[in-house]
């Protein structure tokens, strides 16, 4: 199933975004640059705030490890000093997780990251805060070898594939700027340098890589459209939202 991304739906943010990908449904969420309370007020940056809610219940330490995660990661992006002694203040909220999110044998945080990330970003961009870059994020989960044969990643695998292929041996999340900067990496269980090295680039090529790269399943797709890789797909979102904002040009 390709992602799916509605921008600017939400009437009380200043910029929101809906992501959907794999079963995962995430809403975000962003108010900024808006006040800031004195406590939290820096003199030459803004203040970054990122809130994490479950799709079920209250917070937990894993939505704190997510917010802690994308706060280092967008703060990384945003352009913070060109918006001094105010707040970014970014919400996301998952909304749906796939039926055999509770199942599938891998840390549930990392499957969850890219999702978030890609909300967070999209959410970012609908409310027109300056950002030094874009970024896109993939996860890479490498299955147990058996006797028989040896293991080949799966390139963000659905819930369904990482539960027909446990025992999982390791996942990795890897998100790259708009450059082909690595500016995010989280792995999770048993894993050598060559096969972390064989997961990056797997995941650059997905990312990053405009001739050559490599398709996610049916492609990505956005209203119809269809790109080679994440960041085809991110640039088709962002033209989109740039040729509705000037529609006004044309009905003159």
């Amino acid at each position: 199933m390709a992602p799916e991304a509605t921008l600017s739906h939400l009437h009380r943010a200043d910029g929101s975004a809906t992501y959907t990908h794999h079963g995962y449904c995430v809403i975000g969420a962003v108010n900024g640059p808006i006040e800031v309370l004195r406590r939290d007020e820096m003199p030459e940056e803004a203040t970054v705030e990122v809130n994490v809610r479950p799709a079920v219940g209250v917070g937990s330490p894993r939505e704190r490890h997510l917010e802690t995660l994308l706060h280092n990661t967008l703060r990384s992006i945003i352009l913070t000093r060109s918006i001094p002694r105010t707040l970014v203040q970014i919400t996301l909220q998952v909304r749906s997780l796939p039926e055999e999110e509770t199942s599938i044998g891998v840390n549930t945080t990392l499957s969850l990251l890219p999702h978030l990330l890609h909300t967070a970003l999209l959410a970012l961009l609908s409310a027109s805060i300056p950002l030094s870059t874009t970024l896109t994020s993939v996860l890479v989960a490498k299955p147990l070898a058996n006797s028989s044969k040896a293991s080949t990643p799966l390139l963000s695998p659905t819930a369904n594939d990482l539960l027909r292929s446990k025992p999982i041996r390791s996942v990795h999340v890897f998100a790259y700027s708009g450059e082909g900067d690595l500016i995010l990496n989280e792995s999770d269980g048993s894993f050598s340098y060559d096969e972390w090295e064989e997961a990056a680039e797997l995941a650059e090529e997905v990312c990053c890589k405009e001739d050559g790269g490599v398709d996610l399943g049916e492609g990505m797709q956005v209203d119809g459209r269809e790109g080679q890789n994440l960041g085809n797909w991110l640039r088709t979102v962002i033209q989109n939202k740039v040729q509705h904002e000037q529609r006004w040009k044309l009905a003159r």
